[in-house]
């Protein structure tokens, strides 16, 4: 059975299949060319932390591909009770045929994947967001920015920690910038050494947000509060906003990217953010069409 659990389990040439097939589907899709490959099928999200995009584009992507999808909250399920997740995977394999969980701990989210007899997605945990990163990478295709240096700047989050993997897998150059406090946990990088294509020539850590993004081609951030973290974090980023000045240090034609929810004079002004450079709007659309992808690749398989 495959799953979409985390990008460490995936191979090069599986990431850039579900890539390709994500800009073809966005192609299609564009020109009115319609994709059914969830036809009949029902997609299960379980949602255990708020989302606007992700779960949009989940319930939106099952439908454009002929299906449909059906949203379970903690509150309306047994697990919110006590029932095992052993017994709740069990007993969805036997009625839906894909499940989306978005939930606090990944160990909880492979749990759940061991007794699935249906494909589990990994919509977003503590450590890991693998749908963004389809979406993402997506995002600087479009743009031919993919041999270009990739620059992270802010909390040593989820986020930067699928950008680690991912880069450790397809070999890309990626400078990230934490402040000490808030840097990528260091088994997370002990697991990308172990990925295929990691090196340390193309991948570099820093704790000056400058140095990282001199010449960079794209440039993103993420909230700096989130997983239910205290604010009092913020004063650990102070200089990690990336404003005007901080992107004039990357190239000419970078692109600015961000995840979202945003928070603008936090970790990226506003005149960045809804500038000339942002593909961020372009960026969310695309998690409809990597969603869809996902889902077809699964099925697929």
């Amino acid at each position: 059975m495959k799953h979409f659990l985390s990008l460490k389990y995936l191979s090069k040439n599986e990431i850039l299949e579900i890539i390709s097939l994500s800009l073809e589907i966005k192609k299609n899709f564009k020109k009115n060319i319609p994709t059914k490959s969830f036809e009949g099928k029902t997609l299960g999200l379980i949602f255990n932390k708020p989302s606007t995009r992700t779960r949009v584009s989940f319930e939106v992507a099952s439908f454009q591909l002929g299906g449909h999808s059906i949203f379970l909250s903690k509150d309306d399920l047994q697990l919110g009770r006590g029932e095992s997740i052993e017994d709740t995977s069990r007993v969805l394999s036997t009625m839906i045929d894909a499940i989306s969980i978005r939930t606090n701990s990944q160990e909880e989210i492979e749990d759940y994947a061991k007794y699935s007899d249906i494909p589990v997605i990994n919509a977003l945990s503590d450590k890991t967001h693998p749908t963004q990163m389809i979406a993402d990478f997506m995002t600087i295709k479009e743009h031919n920015k993919e041999n270009g240096k990739i620059c992270f700047i802010g909390d040593g989050n989820n986020m930067m920690n699928s950008w680690l993997f991912l880069a450790s897998i397809l070999g890309l150059n990626l400078s990230v910038a934490t402040p000490d406090k808030y840097k990528i946990d260091e088994e997370i990088i002990k697991e990308a050494k172990k990925l295929p294509l990691f090196d340390e020539n193309k991948i570099k850590f820093f704790t000056n947000p400058r140095d990282a993004i001199k010449d960079a081609s794209v440039v993103m951030t993420d909230t700096w509060v989130s997983m239910d973290q205290e604010k009092e974090k913020i004063k650990y980023f102070d200089g990690f906003c990336v404003d005007e000045d901080m992107m004039k240090l990357a190239k000419n034609d970078a692109i600015f990217m961000h995840c979202l929810p945003a928070y603008r004079e936090y970790e990226v002004s506003a005149d960045v953010i809804d500038g000339e450079q942002s593909v961020v709007f372009e960026q969310s659309e695309n998690k409809l069409h990597a969603n869809k992808a996902i889902l077809s690749w699964l099925i697929d398989t």
